[in-house]
């Protein structure tokens, strides 16, 4: 269990009618739904039960609920829901394992019940292998996260339980139980799909918070996988809220998708481009993909600066994002609604406090090997040539790449080598914790003129080398080397077919060289230099991991078989990395292949290499470094993985087949005991001197041993405290999810070993095989789960060959046994062959060729005269010396290559004999008979006369010699030609034809077993003298010698025996020849022997394979059917079965004999072990080759004994096509006798030359009754350019067919006139076996035609079994019946009729309230109202459900499949489609519908014993009926645009037959949610016109409109439905008003008819207050004992009758979502729309007035801001003066609608001040029931149509500086909610910035609603923003709100500023100090208060000073004078 919620109690339960209630509890949670036992009469009732909820590997989010429902027991009747609440998860979700809550409960109508609550206790636990989140409802932080589905991978936190302290288990007195901590543990998966698929990406940006910047104009730019688009771009806001949603389609595989990355980046848009980012944020696809749903809702995200992560959060992003796939749901995204109290930190897409840091990954490169050549040799030929310069065979310039999270870093280019020393450090700067994942390594081939090639890719997950939790670490890794696999290493001058793959898309198929790489993480650090040369000290440290121990692969392969490549010999390489590469020219020369063998005919059809007793084996010496106690710790954990599957498929068994609880709870309890001991097994440890770990080691040793600890802990808690099988089974399975998290060793530089099948020189397939599945251990536990093991090897074509070349087939099969370990454990690979014997041999080839008609070995060719089997390497037997440590044991001996040992018919049972009769004339002779060469072969070799050719021994002759007329040949079989050599035959005879021939023909067959002949052949040929012939060296050679045969060759074999166990078989050969060159030389010197593994003889066996039937074929030939077949092959043999017509279920009932197979080996390996069967279906042509249909393998059951009493059971096998999926399933079993020369069992019966399945194991039958209902067909499309008008139907099963009447014409009624049919038949009585159904309908055509035009196959009938015992009630819903049901009111003195009910008591109003008209009126409630209360956005439905009113049922879903569980209206009669067309083409063809039912139930056994009754009765008419159709669309919600813009024109077309309606005049313009509210009606006939077809297209201005998405509703379902989905029943019942009743038909009609159709006793009526149905009666005030009515109520018998019909299961009035799709995008949804749709039929009277759905209006209202003064405002500018100083204006304006206004300029504030008296006016439309301000305007002058856009009526206040000269400096922003406005302060000193509401998330702020205060004056304060992200308070704005409605304004006018008219309020201009003034319009103020106040005392002094100057310059100049005067005067 993941999540236990203990129901403890409930208090207050609301009381029923009559009494008590009987309550019980049902909670809801993730879908899942559990209910508490019922307690009778019960007001406060005590359950302490325990209700366990699997969380299926998910961890809680915070978004999670669990709904509560408390329900009263109803024996009759629906159970009624007496309340419900709804509990959040977050605090669980957020660290807490437990939580305790008593919440109160609402009604249905979601008003509170006084007092009622429900006590619950919620425990938390992770059980093992769950994915829990991080606290904050994120997808982790790294070190990393990532989650499956299937095999999928990732980290997340994971709780484990770890005993610590007991508490008390709730709700059981004296039971404890042991408290729990917790640890992390991470979840790895595998390996993603490489198959492209569609995908769909929705990312919804919906607001940003605290984005850094002053008046800034934010844009946000997404980029999803190099497709970028953008929102709009709001203005002057630090808050933009732009609610925008963007698409983003992909045609790609989830393995290339997942780790791209999506790229949030927040610019300002005012700025320049080099300098606009403001912020941004990166995470994979994958991280999105692997949350719940593929979906995250409403997360918010920390923007930083990708080049500066210390410079901390640039703000915060809140988006929706989703990921689809086909058939994925899409999610709703919840509707943005702006709260600017929401706890950012707490809902962060990383766990909560956890900030971002700067960080380094240090990857150090210190170099690589083994890389493969990529440039042409051309030029180095050249320069041997001309003997220039110095010949380079290193062909190679490597380069290696570092790539994370969208940055990368390059190495320094090695030229011309293949081994490259970079010892490089590259660092990649980020943020961590990111929300990347891989970190890529590239190596590149630099060239000078062209791209650069690819080498090969390889990536390091974050989350293998790093940890989580407290004892977490971060990513590490090595020094270690990582492998690189892609295309084969040959280089070729051609491009690379498989290039893809070096870019690690695929698997890679070959080797292709390794690195030595270090990764380390610095924190807190960014790189200064991103590339830096590693110290040699540390180049030298890095030594020590560089020692390499010799290892040794060996593998003997036993057989290949359904070899698929014929035309050269075929050959096995294997080789682990570079060692064994046969054509990679710079590798030694090994014993890494099989000698080449030329298939041979197996019989059937396929072809097997003939190696009998002698096995080939290969040997490679490797070296490596020795990391076994790396392997051998994952083997360890693998070995116990394996045993636990194997356990854990028996308890699965052990349940499936029903076994008794204690019988499975020992299956259980071995299973616990057996892991228990398996993880008590010790870790294999470092052994110093022996190996070399590194600090990764270290940790994931730590690592895996704690988990190791733990598992076994909860394994043994489990064996003792398991009580429920089925939990228990959970926990078990959550262990195994466990231990493969733990088997990942990211430091696996062994490379994997790889087996490549090879035909000449080409590559043909391949087999990977990770070299820790056979590495050898001195220790048991730790080798490999393969290693020496005998297994199954199915090779594959490399890359995606299979696909483009359309080759199902399977390359080849071998059975192998491989081997991989130390030199010094050779021995133990020697000592498991008990077998066979380990043979080796010296090999050489005798070359001869032909000269002038003789053999001769004097120059072969070009090839010496004796070599090895590519006659590259001379090889003469006179130079081969043993080894050291080996001699001869035998002379030299001819070894004929075994497949040249078969004839040409080997295999065959029949075969065609053909000899060529020729001609010749001279002109103007007769033709007369070839006299050197009459008759010939095919190719021209001499044969004896047709006559003459003598019978092969064991065959027999079907017929005689025949012409060949199936050829392009005359009357008589002639070809002619002008000469026989020159060919070119046709079939008409020239003058100048020479020559003519025809072929002959005879059948012959054989008469002895297959394996007898090739006995017999062999043993004839065993004499000959080995040589093989071939027209060159380089073709396919053949054992007969043919006349233009000009080459041959034989092979020679010596034995050697060794004399040391260690001596190595590579001979030593000495070559004198001198015209050999040393590269000759150096590869004679290394030859390598041939290996093989003999066995002394073969046991024989016999296979029976018992094929049976086979179902849910797939189509193979246009009429939708196949003619199929099955081929089994086993081994060196196949067969196939009979070829069954015009089928995809058929059953061939047929076994087939596989007559002395020889298998080497010990038996009793063979029976833990049996070679598999293969088996593949095929559908016949005549024309062309079998289409191949699936392949399915299965395993004998293996007897060694023929009286073993076992029988095979009969299992289904799921077949598989060639695209890997389901292509239906095969029941078939095997059993594989071994012949002892006792009696097998006897062979089955035979049937017509056919042996079938024998009874013991073909199904037990018994007697089984069908009762079939073919209601009609539907939709009939075209077959043969003709209609369809005149159809029936086949049934068929088990063989059996029964057929319709024809229906006349499918124009009037496609329904048939006898719908029945029954079936007495003999069907198995296990379900297993159950046939399949194929129905087949035929098209009645003139003259006796009546072609099948479709098909449908029922996979199985036991879904349609119908148990007998229950028809008696189910016929009845809620089973309300007349007897033995308990009344629920005491009749009076044993009357059968109740107490009558009051009329007046309900017409006084004593019970009930009446809602007075104008309440409604005052209350402005509209349908939309009530649509918001449904749908639960009560934030836009006002005081709706306070009132009471109605609500409708909302589904989130289609109605068909919602939760009321209305089984998609299939009661009645269900929907199968009629197919044709075969499957390869890329759409199934639906060419119709057929509308019926089947009803399955046994018969008794005794013929003469009576039928039971039929189910299928009491049909309705099936005759047309003439209906009106409603159609109500509501909105359409998110979806797919379809213009450049990125949005959509959307309407609506609905479509009904041949009627067709839109809107298109009405189109919403720009819109991805467009609001309806339009109706449409229609009459229809049911059920020719059945199909609803809603249509959204996307209206265009010149070209076609193009359809976005569509949604079809069968009518006719919702008609015949018990379930009355033709309306929906309201709540109440209504005469008038926006609740009026709208169905044809009065609730009292439709009780009536409910009542008559289920056969119940009813309704009777008392008066008007009371009724009667079956043995209940119901109370009118019962009902409305509370209830709030309006005043449009209905009588009372209807109200009663309405709320009967509430209790019984009939659609309510409700509101559907359907999702949208389009045939351009097949399963991926293009959106949803909300709607419903009204049937009325007209026999049932014309319906009611339709209800009103028009869209609300927005209303106008006008916003008047008077700016009266401003304090405190911060001084920007200087004087000239030096006075600090601001000239203050203020903007204010509406956010969105951008119409911005000013006051005046307060010119030279000095001290904050500014006075401006001023108003500002602001129209603009408002929808109050939504709270939403509406605005329309163009996004582009070009632009048709307006955009609409729904946003927060905020209102923006800005503060500004004047500048003349200069742009105006911005001081300071205000931006506030009118809805939620921050009550402004009286006095400036109380202003500051806690009064904004999002400052401080804990701080409260009081808001006020302007709309509803009308009216706000005060203070509030306005910011800016420093560079660290902090606000500062730059003034104070006096400012005063007022709304006005339109009316109101034109009531109370006002003007702009103080224009006229200037009143409501009157504005004075303001009394401005003196010293505000505009400096060079008031020259004079300037003086006197700028030059004169500042200055006056310099002017002043300067004056005085000037004075005393003027007066000493005439005191000096009058001075001397006046002296003079006074001196000559005296």
């Amino acid at each position: 269990m993941s999540l236990d919620v203990f129901v403890v109690s409930a208090a207050n339960v609301p009381k029923e009618r009559f009494g008590k209630s009987d309550p019980y509890v049902q909670i809801v949670f993730q879908g899942q739904k559990k209910k508490t036992e019922v307690i009778k009469d019960e007001e406060n009732p005590t359950w302490n039960q325990r209700l366990d909820f699997d969380l299926g590997g998910q961890a809680l989010q915070p978004s999670d609920q669990l709904v509560v429902n408390l329900f009263d027991y109803e024996k009759i009747g629906r159970n009624k829901l007496l309340g419900t609440c709804n509990v959040p998860m977050g605090n669980l979700s957020q660290g807490k394992d437990s939580l305790e809550v008593s919440p109160g409960l609402t009604d249905s109508n979601q008003r509170p019940l006084q007092g009622v609550t429900v006590t619950l206790k919620i425990h938390y636990k992770a059980p093992p292998g769950a994915v829990k989140k991080q606290s904050s409802g994120t997808v982790g932080s790294q070190p990393g996260m990532d989650e499956t589905d299937a095999d999928e991978e990732q980290i997340e936190d994971i709780e484990e339980e770890e005993e610590e302290e007991v508490e008390q288990v709730p709700g059981q007195p004296g039971k404890t139980r042991k408290k729990k901590k917790t640890h992390k543990r991470r979840k790895i998966r595998g390996k993603l799909s490489s198959k492209p698929q569609d995908f769909q990406i929705r990312i919804k940006v919906i607001e940003g918070r605290q984005i850094q910047g002053s008046n800034i104009k934010p844009v946000c730019r997404v980029t999803v996988n190099h497709q970028t688009k953008q929102t709009r771009i709001k203005k002057g806001t630090n808050s933009p809220f732009w609610n925008q949603v963007f698409f983003y389609n992909f045609h790609t595989s989830p393995a290339d998708l997942f780790d791209e990355i999506i790229d949030f980046q927040v610019f300002d848009s005012k700025r320049l481009r080099s300098d606009s980012l403001i912020g941004s944020f990166k995470m994979d696809i994958g991280i999105v993909h692997d949350e719940r749903g593929h979906t995250f809702q409403h997360k918010w995200l920390l923007l930083g600066d990708p080049e500066d992560p210390m410079a901390g959060a640039k703000g915060y992003l809140k988006v929706s994002a989703t990921v689809l796939g086909p058939g994925d749901v899409a999610p709703d995204f919840k509707p943005a609604v702006q709260d600017d109290s929401e706890d950012m930190e707490a809902n962060l897409l990383r766990p909560a406090g956890v900030t971002l840091r700067p960080a380094t990954f240090s990857v150090r490169l210190y170099g690589a090997e083994d890389v493969p050549r990529m440039d042409s040799a051309m030029m180095q030929g050249v320069k041997k040539f001309f003997g220039v310069g110095t010949v380079q065979k290193e062909l190679v310039d490597p380069y290696a790449t570092v790539s994370f999270a969208g940055k990368e870093v390059k190495s320094k280019i090695m030229y011309q080598c293949d081994h490259p020393e970079w010892n490089q450090e590259l660092r990649l700067g980020l943020r961590f914790p990111s929300m990347c994942e891989r970190i890529r390594l590239q190596v590149l081939d630099w060239d000078r003129i062209t791209e650069d090639d690819t080498i090969a890719t390889s990536f390091v997950k974050i989350p293998e080398i790093s940890g989580l939790g407290e004892n977490g670490f971060l990513p590490t890794f090595g020094p270690t080397h990582i492998n690189f696999y892609g295309s084969p290493r040959e280089y070729s001058e051609l491009p690379d077919e498989y290039e893809a793959l070096n870019m690690g898309k695929g698997e890679g198929v070959a080797y292709r060289g390794r690195a030595l790489v270090e990764i380390k993480t610095v924190i807190g650090e960014l790189p200064d230099q991103v590339i830096d040369d590693i110290h040699n000290d540390d180049v030298l440290r890095v030594q020590k991991f560089l020692r390499r121990r010799k290892y040794k692969l060996h593998a003997a392969f036993l057989s290949a078989t359904m070899v698929s490549e014929v035309d050269a010999p075929v050959e096995f390489e294997v080789s682990i990395g570079n060692y064994g590469n046969k054509l990679d020219e710079s590798v030694p020369p090994c014993s890494s292949t099989t000698q080449p063998t030329n298939p041979v005919f197996d019989g059937c059809h396929y072809y097997f290499l003939p190696w009998g007793e002698t096995k080939p084996c290969t040997v490679i010496d490797c070296h490596w470094e020795d990391i076994s106690f790396r392997l051998e710790a994952v083997n360890l954990i693998n070995s116990i993985i394996d045993k636990l599957e194997v356990n854990v498929a028996k308890v699965r068994v052990a349940e499936q087949s029903r076994l008794e609880a204690p019988q499975i709870a020992q299956v259980i309890i071995s299973t616990l005991d057996e892991l228990a001991a398996d993880l008590s097994k010790p870790f294999p440890q470092v052994i110093e001197g022996q190996h070399q770990s590194n600090d990764l080691d270290r940790l994931i040793s730590e690592y895996r041993q704690q988990e190791i600890s733990n598992l076994k802990d909860e394994v043994l808690r489990l064996r003792e405290n398991a009580t429920v099988i089925v939990d228990a089974i959970s926990e078990i399975e959550g262990f195994l999810a466990s231990l493969k998290t733990l088997a990942v060793e990211p430091q696996n530089s062994m490379p994997d070993v790889i087996i490549w099948m090879l035909s000449g020189n080409d590559r043909i397939a391949y087999y990977r095989i990770p070299a820790a599945d056979v590495l050898f251990s001195a220790t048991p536990d730790y080798c490999g789960r393969n290693c020496g093991k005998l297994q199954t090897i199915t090779m594959k074509y490399p890359g995606n060959k299979a696909e483009k070349e359309n080759k199902p087939e399977i390359p080849a099969m071998v059975r192998a046994k491989i081997w991989l370990g130390l030199d010094k454990h050779e021995h133990e690979w020697h000592e498991m062959q008990t077998e066979g014997e380990l043979s080796v041999f010296a090999e050489t080839y005798e070359n001869q060729v032909s000269m002038i008609g003789n053999w001769t070995n004097r120059a072969p060719m070009g090839r010496p005269k004796w070599s090895d089997n590519s006659g590259k390497v001379k090889l003469t037997k006179e130079k081969f010396n043993p080894p050291p440590g080996w001699r001869w044991e035998a002379e030299w001996y001819i070894s004929p290559e075994l497949s040249m040992l078969y004839d040409k018919d080997a295999g065959h049972k029949e075969f065609l004999e053909d000899v060529y009769e020729h001609a010749l004339r001279v002109p103007g002779m007769a033709w007369h008979q070839f006299p050197q060469k009459p008759w010939s072969d095919v190719k021209g070799d001499e044969m004896p006369a047709r006559d003459d050719i003598e019978l092969p021994e064991g065959w027999k002759w079907d017929d005689a010699w025949q012409v060949d007329l199936n050829r392009a040949v005359d009357e008589e079989g002639w070809e002619y030609a002008v000469e026989a050599t020159l060919g070119g035959y046709g079939p008409v005879e020239k003058t100048y034809h020479m020559c003519r021939r025809r072929r002959w023909l005879r059948q012959r067959s054989v008469l002895l077993t297959a394996k007898k002949k090739v006995e017999k052949e062999k043993s004839a040929k065993d004499a000959q003298e080995g040589w093989e012939y071939a027209i060159l060296f380089n073709q396919k050679f053949h054992a007969k010698e043919h006349r233009i045969d000009l080459c041959r060759r034989r092979r020679w074999h010596r034995k050697m025996v060794a004399d040391s166990p260690s001596a190595t078989c590579f001979f030593q050969m000495q070559d004198d020849d001198k015209d050999s060159d040393d590269e000759d030389k150096y590869k004679a010197a290394l030859t390598a022997p041939r290996m093989f593994l003999t066995y002394p003889g073969a046991h024989k066996y016999q296979l029976r394979a018992y094929i049976y039937q086979a179902r849910d074929l797939i189509a193979g030939d246009d009429t939708g059917l196949s003619d199929p077949f099955a081929r089994v092959s086993f081994l060196t043999q196949s067969q196939q079965t009979e070829k069954l017509k015009k089928t995809l279920c058929p059953m061939w009932d047929q076994t087939l004999l596989f007559e002395e197979i020889e298998i080497h080996g010990d038996p009793r390996v063979i029976v833990q072990q049996p070679p598999p069967l293969v088996i593949e279906l095929f559908d016949h042509d005549r024309l062309g080759s079998d289409e191949f249909l699936g392949r399915t393998m299965g395993h004998p059951i293996v007897k060694l004994d023929p009286a073993d009493p076992r029988l095979p059971r009969l299992a289904w096998y799921e077949i598989k096509t060639k695209k890997n999926e389901y292509g239906g399933e095969l029941l078939a079993a095997f059993e594989l006798y071994k012949l002892t020369g006792k009696d097998l069992p006897f062979l089955p019966p035979n049937r017509d030359g056919v042996f079938i399945v024998p009874n013991g194991i073909r199904p037990v039958m018994q007697r089984t009754g069908i009762e079939v209902l073919a209601w009609g067909v539907r939709n009939m499309k075209k077959f043969q350019l003709a209609n369809v008008t005149s159809p029936s139907l086949e049934f068929e099963v088990s063989g059996q067919v029964m057929k319709t009447n024809k229906i006349k014409n499918t124009k009037r009624n496609p329904n048939f006139d006898e719908p029945l049919l029954f079936y007495d038949i003999m069907l198995p009585k296990e379900e297993l076996y159950m046939p399949p159904l194929n129905i087949k309908i035929r098209d009645h055509r003139q003259f006796g035609r009546q072609p099948t035009v479709g098909i449908a196959v029922l996979k199985s009938l036991e879904s349609f079994r119908a148990d007998l015992s229950k028809l008696d009630t189910d016929n009845i819903p809620l089973s309300l019946l007349t007897a033995g049901m308990d009344t629920a009111v005491t009749p009076v003195n044993g009357a059968d009729h109740v107490i009558d009910m009051a009329v007046e008591e309900d017409e006084t109003g004593t019970l009930k309230k009446v809602l007075k008209k104008k309440d409604i009126i005052a209350e402005d409630i509209d349908w939309w109202s009530k649509y918001y209360a449904s749908t639960g956005e009560l934030d836009k439905c006002r005081h709706y459900i306070e009132k009471g009113f109605d609500v409708m049922q909302f589904y989130k879903t289609e109605l068909e499949k919602g939760e009321d569980d209305f089984n998609s209206f299939s009661d009645f009669c269900q929907t199968f489609p009629l197919m044709r067309g075969s499957a390869d083409e890329e759409e199934s063809d639906v060419i119709g519908e057929f509308k019926g039912s089947f009803k399955v139930y046994p018969l008794p056994g005794d013929p003469n014993l009576p039928l039971p009754t039929k189910i299928l009765s009491s049909l309705p008419e099936s005759g047309p009926e003439q209906c009106i159709v409603r159609v109500y669309v509501i909105k359409a919600i998110d979806l797919q645009p379809n213009d450049p813009s990125g949005l959509a024109d959307p309407y609506i077309q609905v479509e009904l037959g041949k009627k067709k309606k839109d809107n298109r005049d009405d189109y919403v313009p720009n819109s991805l949610s467009p609001v309806f509210g339009s109706i449409f009606e229609l009459e229809a006939t049911l059920p020719v016109e059945k199909d609803l077809s809603i249509k959204i297209k996307d209206y265009d201005f010149l070209s076609s409109d193009d359809t976005i998405g569509e949604t079809t509703i069968d009518l006719e379902n919702r008609y015949l439905t018990k379930y009355r989905a033709t309306c929906g029943l309201p709540q109440s019942y209504s005469t008038g008003g926006i609740f009026q009743w709208r169905d044809s038909q009065k609730p009292k009609e439709i009780l009536e008819d409910f009542c008559k159709k289920n056969s119940i006793d009813g309704p009777h009526f008392y008066g008007n207050n009371g009724v009667k149905i079956a043995n209940r009666v119901f109370n009118l005030g019962d009902f409305e004992k509370s209830k709030t009515l309006l005043p449009d109520a209905g009588p009372p018998e209807e109200r009663l009758a309405l709320y009967v019909l509430h209790n019984l299961p009939l659609v309510k009035e409700h509101l559907e979502t359907r999702p949208l799709y389009n045939p351009l995008q097949p399963g991926i949804e293009q959106g949803k729309i909300q709607m419903w749709v009204d049937v009325f039929p007209k026999s049932m009277g014309p319906p009611g007035p339709p209800v009103e759905i028009t869209p609300r209006k927005a209303k106008c209202y006008e916003l008047r801001c008077i700016i009266w003064n401003t304090k405190d405002v911060i001084l920007d500018e200087e004087s000239i003066t030096g006075e600090a100083m601001s000239d203050i204006y203020v903007k204010g304006w509406i956010a969105g609608v951008n119409d911005k206004q000013k006051t005046d300029v307060h010119y030279r504030s000095l001290d904050g001040e500014g006075n401006f008296n001023w108003r500002m006016v602001f129209p603009f439309d408002y929808m109050p029931a939504e709270q939403c301000i509406v605005h329309k305007k163009k996004e582009h002058f070009w632009s048709l149509d307006e955009t609409e856009q729904r946003i927060p009526p905020k209102f923006v206040v800005q503060i500004w500086d004047n500048d003349k000269f200069s742009a105006d400096d911005f001081l300071g922003t205000l931006e506030v909610n009118l809805d939620s406005l921050p009550v402004p302060v009286k006095k400036s000193r109380q202003c500051n910035l806690q009064q904004l509401p999002d400052v401080d998330v804990d701080n409260k702020v009081k808001t006020i609603s302007l709309f509803e205060a009308k009216r706000a004056y005060g203070y509030l304060p306005c910011f800016g923003t420093a560079e660290d992200g902090t606000r500062t308070l730059t003034g104070k704005v006096e400012i005063e709100l007022e709304i006005l409605t339109k009316e109101e304004a034109g009531q109370r006018p006002a003007g702009q500023g103080q224009e006229e008219p200037n009143m409501n309020p009157h504005l004075d201009p303001p009394k401005r100090p003196e010293t505000s003034f505009l400096w060079f319009t008031s020259p004079w103020k300037t003086l006197k208060f700028i030059i004169w106040r500042n200055y006056k005392w310099y002017f002043i002094g300067g004056f005085i000073l000037i004075l005393l100057i003027l007066l000493i310059i005439l005191f000096i100049y009058s001075f001397p004078g006046e002296a003079m005067t006074k001196i000559f005067s005296k």
